[in-house]
C-alpha cells in the first residue's frame, strides 16, 4: 500500500467500499435533474456512475502515523452489522477492511486513536467486532475520541427509540471503559487537533494534522461530493441543522480555499484528497497529484 507523506508525518488510507450507491436527488433532496445537467460532463465518470446516474461515496478510514501516535480516522461500516436499510452494509462479513489495515503495515492492536469526526452509521461501524457473541473495540489499545456533545446527543435519541448503530459501535467502548469524551476542539498534542464543524451532526468535528511545517484536514462529513464545492447550499439529506451545514461548508472552504492544507475527505470519489480552489463565487476540489 502507498502512503502519502506529509512532513514527518505519513497518511495511508483504509477502503472499506466503492459503489455508486447513492441516488443524487434522493441524496441532495432539493434538487432537481436540471440542477445536474450542467455539471455531468464533469461529474460522469469519476464522480457519478454513467450507468445507473447514482453517486460513488467511498466509505474509508484514514491512518495519521507521527513520531508519536498512530491515529485512525473514522470507522466506516463494519462487520457483523445489522443494517437492513443498505443491503451492501448489511451483517457484512469481507475481509477488505481489516486486509487494508494489514496491507498498510498495520495491527488492530497498533492504533493509539480512533477519531470519530460523527456518530452516524457510516462512520463507527469498526470501532467494534462480534467476538463469542459480543461487541468488543476492534482497537483494543486505542482511545476512541468521541465529542461528548455529539455521544450525548445520541445518547438521547438512543433512549427514545433504539438505534443499532449507537448500539453496537458506540455504546460498548464506553462500557469498556475505551472512550475520551472532549469537546470538540480538543488538542491531542501540537501537530495533531480537533476543528468544531457542526451541522452535519450537533457537535461535528475535523481533524487537523500539522507535521513539520506541511498541513491536513480530515473533513468529515461537512461535506460528502464535489458537487458542493460548486454548490455549497446543497444540503445533504442527513443533515441534522441543514443552515449551520451550509454556513460550515461554505466557511471550511473559504478557510481554506488555495492554501497548503491537503483536504482528506471521507467520501469524494478517489484518491478523496486534494485542494480547494476558487470557481468565481464558489470552489472547485483539485485532486492530490500524489499517488496513494
Amino acid at each position: 500500500m502507498k502512503h502519502r507523506t506529509l512532513g514527518e508525518a505519513t497518511i495511508s488510507r483504509v477502503l472499506e467500499l466503492n459503489t455508486p450507491d447513492f441516488e443524487p436527488y434522493g441524496f441532495f433532496p432539493e434538487t432537481k435533474p436540471e440542477d445536474w445537467t450542467p455539471h455531468l460532463h464533469w461529474l460522469k465518470p469519476k464522480c457519478m456512475d454513467p450507468a445507473s446516474g447514482n453517486l460513488y461515496f467511498p466509505m474509508q478510514s484514514y491512518v495519521v502515523r507521527t513520531a508519536h501516535h498512530t491515529i485512525l480516522i473514522d470507522g466506516c461500516v463494519g462487520n457483523d452489522k445489522t443494517r437492513p436499510h443498505r443491503p451492501r452494509w448489511h451483517m457484512k462479513t469481507d475481509t477488505r477492511y481489516l486486509d487494508g489495515l494489514a496491507a498498510a503495515g498495520l495491527r488492530p492492536e497498533d492504533i493509539d486513536y480512533v477519531m470519530c469526526t460523527h456518530m452516524h452509521v457510516d462512520h463507527v461501524g469498526w470501532n467494534t467486532r462480534l467476538l463469542d457473541g459480543r461487541w468488543v473495540p476492534t482497537f483494543p489499545n486505542a482511545k476512541y475520541v468521541f465529542s461528548r456533545k455529539e455521544h450525548d446527543y445520541w445518547l438521547a435519541e438512543h433512549k427514545k427509540a433504539p438505534l443499532d448503530h449507537f448500539a453496537d459501535s458506540v455504546l460498548p467502548i464506553v462500557e469498556a471503559k475505551r472512550a475520551l469524551m472532549v469537546e470538540s476542539d480538543h488538542a491531542l498534542d501540537d501537530e495533531v487537533w480537533l476543528e468544531p464543524t457542526p451541522g452535519h451532526t450537533p457537535d461535528h468535528f475535523a481533524v487537523r494534522l500539522a507535521s513539520a511545517g506541511a498541513n491536513a484536514v480530515f473533513s468529515g462529513d461537512l461535506m460528502h461530493s464535489p458537487i458542493q464545492c460548486r454548490h455549497p447550499e446543497w444540503r445533504a439529506r442527513p443533515d441534522y441543522d441543514p443552515p449551520q451545514a451550509r454556513a460550515t461548508r461554505r466557511a471550511f472552504m473559504e478557510r481554506y480555499c488555495e492554501t497548503d492544507v491537503l483536504v482528506c475527505t471521507a467520501h469524494f470519489p478517489l484518491p478523496s484528497a486534494g485542494h480547494f480552489v476558487r470557481h468565481g463565487e464558489v470552489f472547485d476540489f483539485r485532486y492530490d497529484a500524489a499517488e496513494w
